[in-house]
Order: structure tokens, then C-alpha cells, then sequence
């Protein structure tokens, strides 16, 4: 980096004339992620919803069975199949990476940018599904979770400047092992809606976060909060429609 040297006469005519400083990402210690927070509560309700029905029936009736979407004209699933899950063990770990990820990602960007990450990579994730698989029934909300690992992976890299390289090395780490563990369980996991979700925040992220080390990605125009706050009540009533399917 220049400086901009002033000789002495200058510096009294233009005492307030000093480069600009980048925004220090590296010193910013993550607290809990508020938004992250309150989409796990949202899925966690329905979840409930779905132990009072019976977990085989509840998604029966909610979660993503593409021949119902495809033939019946049940678009509603796409969306609710991300908020269902299989059991404990399934939204547990859900849940776990999801926290874990969004720490980072509500400390290095705005939290308005992670409601419209998770909630346009779960529809990303759904879409590649039905696209490339579109048979049997896809639940949980990973499509959603793998696009918030995405779009940090695309952020450590436009800003590799502040971010450290044990950082980029471990989201590449995790993203090699979602992808090879769908191969494994290919069965059991829908490998395709982790692609899905993956790409679409990592596409999220290309035009999202800037690559001037002098712009803030912190900060965020009025218009993406507000879509923030529309992305989080918009999952809001993808769950609470999840719910009344399951219950009725």
C-alpha cells in the first residue's frame, strides 16, 4: 500500500486529508448469530409438529415428495420440505453445523445477507433435485445450511486479504466431505439439493460481497436489510404452512 506524503505546508493547509483504512474483518470476534438463531426455532416448531403426528405421516403430508409436486400441482412442498426433518439425529446435526457456520457468517457480513442465503439456497437446493432426481421425498433444511458454507468459501476468497488460510483450507475441507459423504449415502442423503444450496450461495456471494478491501461487507443498504427481514418472515410462513399440513 502508497502513502500519500505531505510535506509540512500541506499537512497544516489539509489537516483532515488521510488515506483511508480498510475495515480490520480479522479482529472482529463473532457472537451468537441472531438470524441463525431464529430459523433453527422456526424449523425446530415444526419439528414438534412433526413428533405430535408421527414423523413417517408428518412428511408424507409436507415434505417434498416431487410426484405430488410434479403431478398434482403441490408447489407449496418445494418450499416445505425444508423445513421437515427425520428424527433427532437429523435436525441435531442440522442444527449444529448450521450455528456453527452462521457465527462466522453474521461476523464477516451482514446477518440481513444470511435469511436470504439460507432461504434462496434451500430453494436452489430443492430446484437441482427435482431437476436431476425428481423421484421419492426430500426433507431438511442442508440445502439451505451447505449455501451459508458456499457463500463463505466465494467471501474467504474475495477477501482472502483478511481471512485467514487455515480458514479457506477448512470450509474446502467441509465441502469435499458433504459432497463425498451424498456419494456414500446416496441413498439416504439427496446429494444434488447439498449441490444446489451450494452453488446458489456461492453465486449469492460473487455479487454480494465486494472485492474493494475499502468497502465494509458489514454493512448493507436499507433495501437488502429490508429483504433480510423478508427472507426470515418468509421462511416464517413457509414453517407455520408446514405446520397446519402436518396437524390437519
Amino acid at each position: 500500500m502508497s502513502l500519500d506524503y505531505r510535506d509540512e505546508e500541506t499537512r497544516q493547509e489539509a489537516p483532515q486529508q488521510f488515506e483511508r483504512r480498510p475495515p480490520d474483518e480479522i479482529a472482529f470476534r463473532p457472537g451468537p448469530p441472531v438470524y441463525a438463531s431464529i430459523i433453527i426455532a422456526l424449523y425446530a416448531c415444526v419439528f414438534l409438529a412433526e413428533l405430535a403426528r408421527g414423523i413417517e405421516p408428518a412428511i408424507l403430508a409436507a415434505g417434498f415428495d416431487k410426484q405430488a409436486y410434479l403431478e398434482n400441482g403441490e408447489h407449496w412442498r418445494l418450499l416445505t420440505g425444508t423445513a421437515l426433518h427425520a428424527g433427532l439425529l437429523h435436525i441435531g446435526l442440522n442444527s449444529l453445523a448450521f450455528y456453527s457456520f452462521a457465527r462466522p457468517f453474521e461476523a464477516l457480513a451482514n446477518r440481513a445477507h444470511l435469511s436470504i442465503v439460507f432461504l434462496l439456497s434451500a430453494i436452489g437446493g430443492s430446484v437441482l433435485t427435482l431437476v436431476l432426481n425428481p423421484v421419492g421425498i426430500s426433507i431438511g433444511a442442508s440445502g439451505g445450511i451447505v449455501g451459508i458454507i458456499g457463500f463463505l468459501a466465494v467471501y474467504s476468497f474475495k477477501r482472502r486479504q483478511f481471512i485467514a488460510p487455515e480458514f479457506r483450507r477448512n470450509l474446502i475441507i467441509n465441502i469435499g466431505f458433504i459432497l463425498l459423504y451424498g456419494l456414500v449415502l446416496s441413498g439416504m442423503v439427496d446429494n444434488f439439493a447439498h449441490i444446489g444450496g451450494l452453488l446458489t450461495g456461492g453465486l449469492y456471494a460473487l455479487f454480494a460481497v465486494p472485492s474493494d478491501p475499502y468497502q465494509d461487507p458489514r454493512a448493507a443498504l436499507p433495501p437488502i436489510k429490508f429483504a433480510g427481514v423478508l427472507a426470515l418472515v418468509g421462511y416464517g410462513a413457509v414453517c407455520a404452512v408446514a405446520i397446519l399440513e402436518i396437524l390437519r
